[in-house]
């Protein structure tokens, strides 16, 4: 078995358009092994946040308790064009969870 210690890493900065940043390190190979033809690692990654917040968009909206605010129903529609426009399908149909 792989020691922890011994598993590859780097680093990544994100940053904001107000030069706000913060790092996320991450295992080298458990990110190729996501990698899907010539995706670079950083493509990788920025595929994985758009999913996310796709995720967690949908899952603020369509599954909360109670009414939803009309301000976070635009974002998580802003979230789904924009999941759209990456990856040229919708994310209901990457998921097979739409409603």
């Amino acid at each position: 078995m792989t020691d922890p210690d011994d598993v590859e890493t780097a680093t990544y900065t994100i940053e904001a358009p107000d030069g706000e940043t913060d790092e996320l390190t991450v295992p080298n190979g458990l990110v190729d092994m996501l990698r899907e033809g010539e995706d670079t690692r950083t493509e990788v990654l920025g595929d994985l946040a758009m999913l996310s917040l796709a995720q967690q968009g949908h899952a603020v909206v369509h599954h909360a308790q109670g009414e939803v605010d009309e301000e976070v129903e635009a974002y998580e529609e802003a979230t789904m064009d924009l999941f759209e426009e990456r990856f040229g399908t919708t994310f209901g149909e990457m998921t097979g969870h739409d409603h």
